[in-house]
């Protein structure tokens, strides 16, 4: 099975490229199903139900997301639907949505880390606790690791290698270049990227970061403009064990 997984996607420019990239990329390496976080997609700072819809309406098939989930409140009650989107599974018990989803033959797990972040539940004892006790429970698991330091998603790969299909990083919208299999066969990336403006700050206006950084004051960050650059990887998956076989980068530019 071939999974394409995309990495944050930021405002309206990140959107765009979904539309212009996705179904090619679907269609040239035979993708199954395709999934992208999605928690930056209005106007760079959180997710509506509109943005949500409109990744679906380019052949995504889930959206998963991470800190910036509760930034647009009015997506609280769309994260209760039937809406393939999810956030973070190590929230507190009693918050909206869910923390994974089921499609078909494969589940998606969406985690967020700790380090340099807030103070979550575990990651590690929320994923430890769902593999544990959801029964039956699906052979391709796919974990969004949402998380800022490189050695939090690190030891996440090690400590869930055979048992998931794939550790990958997002969050930090640069992506890094250590695609590998572990092992037992999970495929692993720290951080896949964003779809983005390339001339900004992770996605962010660069006069505006700039500035914040300059003189220690604060920001209302806006999306970057100019060409987009598209980060994501392509997974291959055994669907008798489980296991990954193979990742790969696909990294393109659109110009814009």
């Amino acid at each position: 099975m071939k999974i394409l997984v995309v990495g944050d996607v930021v405002g309206k420019p990140g959107r765009e490229a979904i539309h212009e990239l996705v179904p090619e990329i679907r269609k040239k390496y035979k993708v199954d199903m395709a999934i992208a976080n999605g928690e930056n997609t209005a106007g760079g700072v959180g997710i509506t139900q509109a943005t949500s819809e409109d990744l679906l309406g380019a052949e995504i098939d889930v959206i998963t997301t991470g800190n910036h989930v509760w930034r647009r409140k009015e997506v609280i009650p769309y994260l209760d639907g039937n809406a393939p989107i999810i956030r973070p599974l190590n929230y507190p018990p009693g918050l909206a949505g869910r923390g994974y989803i089921t499609i078909g033959q494969v589940m998606i797990v969406n985690l967020v880390g700790r380090i340099f972040m807030h103070n979550y539940d575990c990651p590690f004892r929320a994923m430890d606790k769902l593999l544990q006790e959801l029964k039956p429970r699906p052979k391709i698991i796919i974990v969004d690791f949402h998380a800022e330091a490189t050695s939090e998603k690190v030891a996440m790969g090690w400590h869930l290698d055979g048992r998931v299909s794939a550790v990958l990083g997002t969050h930090t919208h640069v992506g890094t270049v250590d695609t590998r299999m572990l092992p037992n066969g999970t495929a692993y990336i720290t951080d896949i990227g964003m779809v983005g403006p390339m001339d900004s700050v992770i996605g962010a206006s660069k006069e505006a970061a700039l500035t914040s950084f300059l003189t220690a004051m604060p920001f209302n960050a806006s999306v970057g403009k100019g060409d987009v650059v598209f980060n994501s990887v392509l997974l291959e998956v055994a669907e008798d064990t489980g296991l990954a076989t193979s990742i790969i980068r696909i990294d393109k530019e659109m110009k814009r």
